[in-house]
Order: structure tokens, then C-alpha cells, then sequence
């Protein structure tokens, strides 16, 4: 046992995992070589795979950024956070607003493991990580360590990045959101991305049967399946749109084609 709990064995290392996978595929070390397998199986079906997944990183960082800098939010949720890639989400909040307070949640040991990158909170703010899956809102919610960091009655951005493409209809992807949403004040926000075919659909049909043969299966959405992610909610301009295309920043220099990216996102503020 480590001193966070977590227990070695309970590691899949023959399996390979979303969150590993992507982050070989964005360069990181903390996979192991069935993950490689599957990034190298993946981005030899669809070469623009790596470009997609930086552009969904990206994506991320700059919603937050407006979240915190131009809607002024100081409380975040973040589900679905995968294995920690810095700027992390609070490194982005807590540079804009020191005071900001995150909440980070995943149900793989891994991120668990390396939490501790995610839990290096300003002095002014705080961070906590809780070991929840996403198909069980009430474990989110209820959990001490949200409870203890988030104060409920004022808003809180609810970020949902790269995570519901892997959430079936069986599980009820829009009842999920709806309610992680529902005890959220007016003047929260959600931030999310949302896999798709719509640019690339025979290159991402293959990289999903690959995902679906190491257990992973997916559920892609087209534009009017993703909208219906922000209904009764005032989307922020540019409304939903490829992530690339959402407020660039002018800091990516790589050329990114719409074919290149199978990712839907929008930032939208609950009335």
C-alpha cells in the first residue's frame, strides 16, 4: 500500500487505458506497453489522432482560462481528469486567481497514484482529488472531499473533457450532466468536449473499433447529439464548434485541418 491508500495491484498493466493511451500519445511517461500498443495501433489508422488530442488539451486550457479570467469563477469540477498534464487545471485557474479551488475526479488508480501533482495547491487555494466514477453522480457529489473544498451556493465550472464519447447510451450520458448540473447555482458554467465522426468519419470509425477491441467501446456524437449536452443553458460564443475553432489564442502553430479534429466543444453558463 502507498501512503494515499491505493494499492498497487489493483493497476491493470496488461490492459491498456484510455487515459494511458492518451497520454503516450501527448508524450507522456506514465504508460505502460499495452497503452504504447494501442497509441501506436491508433495513430497508424488515423496519422492526425496526436493533432486531435493536443487540440482537445488546448481546448481545455483555454476554457478555463475565460472561466477564470473573464466569468470570474473560483470553484471548478473537474471529471474525467486523466493522468496529470501540466498546466494542470487548477495551474491554470490558480495563475489567473490564486484563491481558485478545484476538485479533481477519476475512478482510475493510476491518477491516483500520481495525484499528488494535482493537489500542489496555491497557499490561497485548494485542491482535492476525489476516486469516483462518473456513471455514479451521487459518489461525486456526496463525497467529503467535494463537500469540503466547493461551497455549492455560489458557482462552480463543471468541466466534462474528452470523457462522455466513452459513456454508452445504456448509461445515460445527458442524465449524468444533467445531474452533476442540477445542484450547481445559476452563474455556474459547463465546459465540455465531445467526441465525433462528423470531420473524419471512416478514420475515427477505425480508431473506435481499435478502442472497442481493447474493451473500450465508444459512442460518438454528431452536432445536433452534442448540442443536446448544453439544452436550457446560454452557450458562450462561439457556441459549439470544434475545439479548435473555440477562441483560439494565436498559440498553437501547427496548421490544424477540421478533418484533423473528431472533438466538439462549448463553454455554456446556467441561467
Amino acid at each position: 500500500m502507498s501512503e494515499n491508500g491505493w494499492s498497487a495491484d489493483r493497476i491493470d498493466t496488461e490492459s491498456a487505458h484510455s487515459a494511458r493511451i492518451y497520454d503516450y500519445i501527448l508524450g507522456g511517461k506514465d504508460y505502460y506497453p499495452a497503452d504504447k500498443e494501442a497509441g501506436i495501433a491508433m495513430s497508424r489508422e488515423w496519422p492526425a489522432l496526436p493533432i486531435h488530442m493536443r487540440a482537445n488539451r488546448d481546448f481545455m486550457n483555454r476554457a478555463v482560462r475565460y472561466l477564470a479570467e473573464e466569468a470570474g469563477i473560483r470553484q471548478f469540477l473537474d471529471i474525467g481528469t486523466g493522468i496529470p498534464t501540466s498546466p494542470n487545471l487548477h495551474e491554470i485557474a490558480q495563475a489567473v486567481a490564486p484563491d481558485s479551488r478545484v476538485v479533481y475526479v477519476d475512478n482510475d488508480p493510476i491518477v491516483l497514484t500520481l495525484s499528488q501533482g494535482l493537489l500542489a495547491s496555491t497557499p490561497e487555494g485548494r485542491t482535492a482529488y476525489v476516486e469516483a466514477d462518473m456513471c455514479r453522480p451521487a459518489t461525486i457529489l456526496d463525497a467529503p472531499e467535494l463537500r469540503e473544498t466547493l461551497d455549492l451556493g455560489r458557482p462552480v465550472a463543471l468541466t466534462v473533457i474528452a470523457i462522455v464519447h466513452f459513456v454508452l447510451d445504456k448509461d445515460d450520458a445527458y442524465g449524468i450532466v444533467n445531474r452533476l448540473l442540477e445542484p450547481l447555482p445559476s452563474g455556474s458554467y459547463l465546459a465540455m468536449s465531445i467526441g465525433t465522426a462528423d470531420f473524419a468519419p471512416d478514420e475515427v470509425a477505425r480508431v473506435a473499433r481499435e478502442y472497442a477491441a481493447r474493451d473500450m467501446p465508444m459512442r460518438l456524437r454528431t452536432e445536433a447529439e452534442a448540442a443536446r449536452f448544453f439544452d436550457g443553458l446560454d452557450l458562450v460564443e462561439p457556441g459549439l464548434t470544434q475545439v479548435h475553432k473555440w477562441r483560439p489564442d494565436g498559440t498553437t502553430t501547427e496548421t490544424i485541418k477540421d478533418e484533423d479534429i473528431a472533438m466538439y466543444g462549448a463553454v455554456a453558463r446556467k441561467p
